[in-house]
């Protein structure tokens, strides 16, 4: 056996389908494929196994449980199907397959192109912005719903609300959700909404098709849900896709019923709430009462009342005027006292005593007292003062003092 060239490395089987694999999902990483459905199975595992063929050729297609379950299509042999998935290689086998993620009929091909386009476009222009949303009001008084009168929608809605909040106000504008009248009657139905003096307005649908939906993906009726002069809320029964009236609307629920519990309030939650703030205003108004009541007592203990106080004040004046009076009188006893020591003073050295016992004040004619003989010559006028009255005299003889009262006037 010749030896290969070293450059030539021998691949095993698993080796080679694994580099195919590889090479075919990184080459063909999402493709739509579309074509007639033959050989469909599905074991217990839930995953669907199928063929997908044409006039000249088939390929084998694996769609697993988990995204199988939002197909909004029963697969059934002989059908004409459209397909999105990854082209992959099933290594155990070398089978080369489609491992698919979305399925649809094949007429849904034009619609769904049609959706991307206006999804694309109204996006750019910024339709979906999440800076152009309103918020909702808390407690709505009055709701709009843009329906059909006879769809479970409708009863989906307003056993809702009936649940949680029954004084809540509906206005119901029937309207087609499919068929060739449909986008009419909604974009009428938009219309009438700002004279109806509702809160939102709630444009809703059980789930369907593509087609089913086409509607619900149309431009007017998308720039009619931009342009409505109250909040809007948009739910179309499906969980897997949204419609562009969806994606416009302020608010997007995924089902009817979803939509119902988003824009009412609990009537229980709220009555609840209601027991709680009332408890809590009780205990603040009684807390309130207590703190003024202790003020008022501290008050009170501070203040006493006229009558009270006006007692007080002339038991206060009669306690004065009593003090008043013994400090008074003690005033005029040492007053008295004094007086009399101070007359008893003067007695001692008034003139008068000594008037009375044989002396007498001799002074001039202009009241000058006369102490010594020298002060007046002989023939002048005196005037003797005695205890009865006085004497006017005149100086006939000056004689000197005997000599037994000079040395006492000496010794003086």
């Amino acid at each position: 056996m010749s030896a290969l060239p070293e450059a030539q490395r021998i691949l095993s089987v698993s080796q080679l389908n694994r580099q195919a694999r590889v090479l075919l999902e990184e080459r063909f990483n999402l493709v739509w494929v579309r074509g007639e459905l033959s050989n469909f199975r599905r074991p217990g595992s839930g995953h669907w196994y199928f063929t997908l063929k044409d006039d000249t050729a088939q390929i084998r297609c694996a769609m697993f449980v988990n995204r199988n379950r939002f197909a909004k299509v029963q697969p059934s042999d002989g059908q004409e199907i459209i397909v999105r998935g990854r082209v992959s290689l099933f290594e155990s086998r070398g089978d080369y397959q489609v491992i698919v993620d979305q399925m649809e009929a094949a007429g849904e091909g034009a619609l769904r192109a049609a959706y991307d386009a206006l999804r694309e476009r109204l996006a750019a222009e910024g339709l979906f912005d999440v800076a152009r949303k309103r918020p909702l009001p808390a407690y709505p008084k009055h709701i709009a719903i843009i329906t059909s009168q006879s769809g479970a929608a409708f009863r989906d809605v307003l056993s809702v609300i009936e649940r949680r909040f029954r004084g809540m106000r509906v206005t119901l504008l029937p309207v087609a959700v499919q068929g060739p009248d449909a986008e009419s009657q909604i974009l009428g139905a938009l219309g009438r909404v700002g004279r109806l003096d509702a809160d939102l307005v709630l444009l809703t649908r059980g789930g369907g098709s593509l087609e089913d939906l086409y509607t619900f993906n149309s431009e007017p009726v998308a720039r009619a849900l931009a342009n409505c002069p109250i909040p809007t809320v948009a739910a179309v029964g499906h969980e897997t896709d949204f419609t562009i009236a969806e994606f416009v609307a302020d608010l997007r629920a995924p089902t009817p019923s979803a939509a119902a519990e988003l824009i009412t309030p609990d009537a229980e939650e709220l009555a609840s709430q209601l027991v709680q703030l009332t408890g809590r205003l009780v205990q603040t108004a009684r807390t309130t009462l207590e703190l003024y009541d202790y003020r008022l007592r501290s008050l009170r203990a501070r203040l006493t009342s006229p009558s009270h106080r006006l007692q007080q004040l002339m038991q206060r004046a009669d306690a004065l005027d009593e003090r008043v009076n013994r400090a008074i009188q003690h005033i005029v006893v040492h007053a008295r006292s004094s007086l009399t020591a101070l007359v008893r003073t003067l007695e001692a050295v008034s003139p008068l005593q000594t008037l009375g016992r044989g002396f007498a004040i001799v002074s001039r004619p202009d009241g000058a007292t006369l102490t010594s003989s020298g002060a007046v010559d002989i023939g002048d006028i005196i005037h003797a003062q005695l205890q009865d009255g006085v004497l006017v005299a005149s100086i006939q003889e000056k004689l000197p003092l005997p000599e037994r009262l000079q040395s006492i006037a000496e010794d003086s």
